[in-house]
């Protein structure tokens, strides 16, 4: 993610408090804003960095002495904590602003960069694999099968634990399978090619349908959504990712579209 896109999101964050401040203390609205928040930052930061322990560190609860009832302490508390919450998360996109992203010293750390830094090279390992010396069998990425298993291969170098294809939970009657899914990172990668019969609404249909299955899967915590479109078939892909990413309440979503259409 870049420095610019983590300010954006982050801001995100900030913009939604006052909504939550309005409504009744340990809401879902705010369970859900507190999730992909305290995500937000993992995906940022890298899981255990100080900025994630800060956010995690505010105290929504009331903890002192009350009369039993009152649940004014408690009220006070809460709004206290969302207005803390707000002061942390801008000094927070005002450091990046400042300085960029520090603390993600490692692929482990920031799983999401090493993913979409694979995807973004996905096509010019395609096109180098076709230049194998004395015309040797190579691999031709012509399907999505095939961009599966490049994938696999490249995902391989950096991770671990990969499940490629566990089933996914049903959904409006029917199951599907994932990928693949990066256990210790609960990241899932979803993959799809385009074709003359597979474009932007086509893919954008196909990828809303798996964003709401993912939703109900424990693992996955992200889903990134790999678009290959080595022959510019998506004609908007900016509109087609925005589309995307707004579904993005649980899990997060990320849309990569490469190559990126000049």
């Amino acid at each position: 993610m870049s420095p610019e896109e983590s300010i954006e999101r982050i801001k995100g964050k900030v913009g939604e408090i006052a909504g939550i401040a309005r409504l009744p203390r340990f809401s879902p609205e705010y369970k859900k804003w507190h999730r992909e928040t305290s995500r937000l930052l993992e995906m940022i930061f890298g899981k255990g960095a100080s900025q994630v322990k800060d956010f995690e560190a505010i105290r929504f609860v009331y903890n002192g002495i009350h009369v039993l009832g009152d649940g004014e302490p408690f009220d006070r508390r809460f709004q206290a904590a969302l207005k803390e919450a707000a002061a942390i998360l801008t000094s927070m996109h005002e450091e990046i602003a400042e300085f960029g992203v520090l603390g993600v010293g490692s692929d482990r750390a920031n799983p999401l960069s090493v993913v979409e830094t694979i995807c973004s090279r996905f096509h010019a390992v395609a096109r180098q694999l076709r230049a194998r010396h004395g015309s040797r069998p190579t691999l031709e990425v012509q399907d999505e099968y095939d961009v599966q298993d490049l994938l696999h291969s490249l995902l391989r170098v950096h991770f671990d634990d990969i499940r490629p294809e566990e089933w996914t939970p049903s959904y409006a009657g029917a199951a599907s399978r994932m990928d693949f899914l990066l256990k210790d990172e609960s990241v899932v990668v979803e993959v799809k090619k385009t074709r003359s019969g597979l474009r932007d609404k086509d893919v954008g249909d196909q990828l809303i349908v798996d964003i709401a299955r993912y939703k109900e899967h424990p693992g996955c915590k992200t889903l990134v959504c790999f678009v290959y479109d080595p022959d510019g078939w998506i004609g908007n892909p900016v509109a087609l990712k925005k589309d995307l990413e707004k579904r993005s309440e649980a899990p997060l979503v990320k849309v990569l579209i490469f190559p990126e259409t000049k």
